[in-house]
């Protein structure tokens, strides 16, 4: 049960690393590549954030019920 813990951990901490890069990317804090079509636009902030929380939310789920 150990290694299902720290797997599905480490998906929703991947999953947190990419809502975190799609935020950077649509405030523009992280322009790159510079010829990505997601630099500057505001729907990737709320597609990053989403993914940011469900990704916390798994890290969090698989601590708790995951035993």
């Amino acid at each position: 049960m150990v290694v299902v813990r720290v797997g599905v951990s480490i998906i929703g901490l991947f999953a947190a690393l990419i809502g975190l890069v799609w935020i950077g990317q649509g405030t523009g804090i992280f322009p790159y590549p510079a010829s990505s079509f997601m630099i500057n636009q505001s729907p990737w902030i709320l597609r990053g954030a989403i993914l940011l929380v469900a990704g916390l939310a798994i890290v969090w789920a698989a601590r708790r019920f995951l035993r």
